[in-house]
């Protein structure tokens, strides 16, 4: 990702203005929570059972107030997960990266 990241045209289409900007505040681990999103992205994915069906923008991964991260979702991956339930975790170690992304959907006729 060290490589990766210093693309702009290639941060442009996978991280937003947001993701990028907190990167940055990392300072020398800029590349690995880059890794670190873009795992998490790729999990969501995988948890959906789909592969990758939006822009990579339209997942986006923030942080709470103490430094859990989340997923905020716009357009078609929002659409796609449809009110599911959400829980995000990442860890990174020099030069990897790893995301577990649980998705739990409510089944509406049997929840009645």
């Amino acid at each position: 990702m060290e490589k990766s990241s210093q693309k702009e045209h290639f941060c442009a289409r996978v991280f937003t203005p947001e993701e990028l900007a907190y990167a940055a505040s990392r300072g020398v681990m800029r590349a690995a929570s880059l890794a670190g999103m873009w795992a998490a992205k790729e999990a969501l994915f995988k948890a959906l059972g789909t592969g990758i069906i939006t822009e990579m923008t339209e997942v986006e991964v923030t942080h709470d107030a103490n430094g859990a991260p989340e997923y905020r979702l716009h357009g078609k991956a929002a659409e796609r997960c449809g009110g599911a339930l959400l829980s995000l975790s990442i860890t990174h170690e020099d030069d990897m990266a790893a995301a577990v992304c649980t998705l739990l959907r409510l089944d509406q006729e049997k929840a009645q």
